[in-house]
């Protein structure tokens, strides 16, 4: 254990293994009040049930880098980056938004957090594992070109797409989120972007109250109705996500994986249960097979029930790595 709690990375570390498990110790420093429900305590949650369960032995640890500037900039405004470096508190809190505050260690976990899905991509491009969970926080995909939104700051997911497409040559990246926001800030990225698909499924109308009728042919929004569960869960990625995924043929998927559309989660109202995530891992896990060279970036987001975000995570983990 290092000074945090946290799980060295040098302690688990195979060349043989096949998923890498990205955090880095000052995503537990960033802390936005005694209250608020995107709290530390999500990363224990889900590093204890790795634990419980014996797999996170079996993960290969790397502690994520600092996102560069030149990362971000590819996703990101210039002024944007300069006004949350610039508003990095010295000690206190600083609001952002309603939802959204930094304190002393938010601007560096945050370009951690960024970092995670930059380094994410570059082990699975590499070969040196097949896929990556990046336990990190602040989350990424409400934050928009220039505007931090719903407890992001930089859009992580979508600093490690534009990483595989500038630094890696890859013509097509899919993202799918499962989270139960829609994930406005990565559609306000690659909107325009043909090369990049986005495959989402979203509790709607519901925060961020966008994204029902915003779609096109790469962008592929799948809004779901308070109280739905599995089935219409299901019938969304089946009917939906993997046609467009088949058509598309990515070179890398990512996923911003959130687990608060689970039934225990009270942050939304749809009705998901733990094999749910399982299942949508598994379907990801064969569209990648197919035609990604096996090639997962997986980014946490949201989850904010801390039991039900710990098991669902690691039925997510679990089948990322085939264990």
């Amino acid at each position: 254990m290092n000074s945090l709690g946290m799980i060295a990375p040098y302690y688990y570390h195979s060349d043989n293994m096949q998923t890498a498990y990205i955090s880095h110790p000052l995503c537990l420093k960033h802390d936005m009040g005694a209250h608020h429900p995107e709290c530390p305590a999500r990363i224990h949650a889900i590093e204890d049930q790795l634990i419980a369960s014996g797999l996170l032995f079996y993960l290969q640890h790397h502690e994520a880098p600092e996102a560069t500037r030149e990362q971000l900039l590819r996703v990101h405004d210039a002024d944007y980056v300069d006004t949350i470096a610039a508003a990095a508190p010295k000690q206190g809190r600083v609001e952002l938004d309603g939802d959204t505050s930094m304190n002393p260690f938010t601007y560096p976990a945050a370009l951690r957090a960024a970092g995670a899905a930059v380094m994410g991509v570059d082990l699975v491009m590499a070969g040196k594992v097949e896929n990556a969970f990046c336990n990190i926080r602040p989350p990424g995909h409400h934050a928009e070109r220039a505007r931090p939104m719903g407890f992001c700051i930089f859009n992580n997911v979508a600093v490690g797409a534009a990483h595989a497409l500038a630094a890696h040559g890859l013509n097509r990246v899919a993202i799918a989120d499962f989270d139960v926001h829609h994930g406005n800030g990565t559609e306000n990225i690659f909107h325009e972007n043909p090369r990049v698909m986005l495959c989402s499924t979203f509790q709607h109308p519901f925060y961020p109250y966008v994204g029902a009728d915003s779609g096109n042919e790469h962008i592929i929004n799948v809004p779901l109705a308070a109280g739905d569960g599995s089935e219409a869960f299901r019938s969304a990625v089946t009917n939906r996500w993997l046609p467009a995924l088949e058509e598309f043929k990515p070179e890398l998927l990512l996923i911003s994986a959130g687990f608060d559309a689970h039934w225990e989660d009270d942050m939304s109202m749809l009705r998901l249960v733990d094999a749910d995530y399982g299942w949508v891992t598994g379907q990801l896990k064969h569209v990648a097979e197919k035609y990604c060279q096996k090639r997962i970036v997986s980014v946490l987001e949201g989850g904010y029930e801390l039991h039900a975000l710990g098991r669902c995570a690691m039925a997510h983990i679990k089948m990322l790595s085939g264990l």
